[in-house]
């Protein structure tokens, strides 16, 4: 939460994290200035949905549990509003392949999640849609999901979702971006898993 807000990815109390944990997962609490958490803020909570703390988890705790729950690979979440991946979210525009790094989402798009209300089942359901065969989408009129084996390579990720909107944004002003075919991206899913981008995502060429 600490290095959202450090890298200018959130602001305030917004966004959260969570991460798998035994036989449920830990969520950053609702409301809690970053600068102000310790390891005793973040709530343990179950998949059921449950929780035992002091502090309230998250209002987004649904869709971390449901994605950590429906897809194995993935060990943790993270949300946030930065700037550019939120400007996007909020003309409900998918990414297209303007670059190939796109591929660190696995794919050749970023989808963009139909609107709902924050914390509901339905914004769950509809991330989840926006998350298949992706590490991370955009939520309209809300913000970004950015998912990964571990907590630093999930942060790694929405920094590269970030960057990818902030050129595609700027590219814009310059002109009409080329995309770069599907097959393109395909061929560079495979080689970033061969680079080790799987394994190491700060080593990922740029």
């Amino acid at each position: 939460m600490r290095d959202l807000l450090a890298l200018g990815l959130s602001q305030g109390t917004s966004g959260n994290v969570s991460v798998r944990h035994g036989d449920g997962f830990l969520v950053t609490p609702s409301g809690i200035p970053a600068a102000d958490l310790t390891a005793d803020s973040i709530v343990p909570m179950t998949f059921a949905g449950t929780w035992d703390h002091a502090l309230a988890p998250s209002s987004e705790w649904r869709f971390h549990r449901d994605i950590l729950q429906g897809r194995p690979e993935i060990h943790a979440v993270v949300h946030a509003h930065p700037t550019y991946c939120t400007a996007f979210a909020l003309c409900g525009r998918t990414i297209p392949a303007v670059h190939y790094m796109i591929a660190a989402v696995g794919g050749p798009t970023i989808r963009c999640a139909p609107y709902a209300p924050y914390g509901t089942d339905e914004l769950s359901r509809l991330a989840l849609t926006a998350l298949e065969g992706r590490g991370g989408c955009l939520l309209a009129n809300h913000g970004m999901i950015a998912t990964g084996p571990d907590l630093a390579r999930a942060l790694w990720l929405a920094v590269e979702m970030e960057t990818l909107c902030r050129h595609y944004a700027v590219a814009l002003q310059v002109g009409a971006p080329v995309i770069l075919p599907d097959d393109e991206i395909a061929r560079t899913v495979e080689r970033f898993r061969t680079y080790g981008l799987q394994a190491q995502a700060e080593s990922a060429p740029r």
